[in-house]
C-alpha cells in the first residue's frame, strides 16, 4: 500500500512538472496564448470595474475582514486605477512572455495564479484585517487586488526556468537576475522602512515579496519531486 501510495505520488509530480514544462519545446505557444488571455482578463475586469461600473467586481477584491476563498485568485485580475493596471500588465506582457516560451501557456498560468494565490495568503496572514480603529479593529476592512504579487512571481520563476549551463541561458540568467534581485531587495527595504508591510500609496509590498517566495518554491517543489 505505501509502495502505491509513494508511486502515486510521484505520479502527480511528474505529472505537475510535465505541465508547467509544457512537455517540450515542440508544445510551446509561439503565439503566447497564455499570456494574452491573462492580459484580457485584466483589461476586461478593469473596464467592467471602472468604466461599466458593474458592482459584482467588488466582490471579487480579497477582503481581510471576510474573504472568500475564490478572492485569494480573483483579486489578482482587479485593479485600483489605470496607472495600476499599466503598470503591472506591462511586467506581465515581458515576463509573462519569458515564462511562456519555457513552459507552454499552461505553464505561465500555473505560474500566475500559485504566485499570486501565495501573494495573497502572505497579504492575509500578515497585514491587518481592517484599517483604522483601534490596533486595526473597527475600521474599514482592508482588501487587497492587483497583479504584483504574481508578477514577481513570474520574475522569480523566469530567472528559475532557465537556470542551465548553456552559456545563452547562462547570459539570461545574469541580464534577468540583476534586475530581479533588484526589485526583491527593494521590496524588503520598503517592508523595513514601512513596518506594516505597506508602503506609500498603499503599495502592499508584501504581497510583492510572497509572490517572489511562492516562484521559488514552485519550481523548488517540481524540480525536487521529479528529477530532470
Amino acid at each position: 500500500m505505501a509502495k502505491y501510495a509513494g508511486d502515486a505520488a510521484r505520479g502527480a509530480a511528474r505529472a505537475a512538472k510535465g505541465a508547467l514544462r509544457g512537455a517540450g519545446p515542440s508544445r510551446r505557444t509561439a503565439a503566447y496564448d497564455g499570456v494574452f488571455a491573462l492580459l484580457f482578463i485584466n483589461f476586461a475586469l478593469f473596464a467592467c470595474d471602472h468604466w461599466a461600473h458593474m458592482a459584482f467586481v467588488k466582490t471579487l477584491y480579497l477582503n481581510h475582514a471576510k474573504p472568500t476563498w475564490w478572492q485569494f485568485a480573483t483579486s489578482t485580475f482587479c485593479h485600483a486605477n489605470w496607472a495600476h493596471l499599466s503598470s503591472n500588465i506591462f511586467f506581465l506582457y515581458i515576463f509573462g512572455k519569458l515564462v511562456e516560451e519555457e513552459e507552454g501557456a499552461f505553464g505561465v498560468w500555473m505560474s500566475y495564479l500559485v504566485t499570486g494565490i501565495g501573494a495573497n495568503v502572505a497579504s492575509w496572514l500578515l497585514l491587518p484585517k481592517s484599517v483604522g480603529g483601534v490596533l486595526g479593529i473597527g475600521g474599514a476592512a482592508t482588501v487587497s487586488l492587483g497583479a504584483s504579487g504574481a508578477v514577481f512571481g513570474l520574475f522569480a520563476v523566469s530567472v528559475l526556468v532557465k537556470l542551465s549551463w548553456n552559456w545563452r541561458r547562462l547570459l539570461e540568467v545574469v541580464i534577468l537576475g540583476q534586475f530581479v534581485v533588484d526589485r526583491f531587495l527593494s521590496e524588503a527595504k520598503m517592508v523595513a522602512a514601512a513596518g506594516s508591510g505597506v508602503g506609500a500609496g498603499n503599495v502592499n509590498h508584501v504581497a510583492h515579496l510572497g509572490g517572489a517566495f511562492a516562484g521559488v518554491l514552485l519550481i523548488f517543489f517540481l524540480t525536487r519531486m521529479v528529477p530532470p
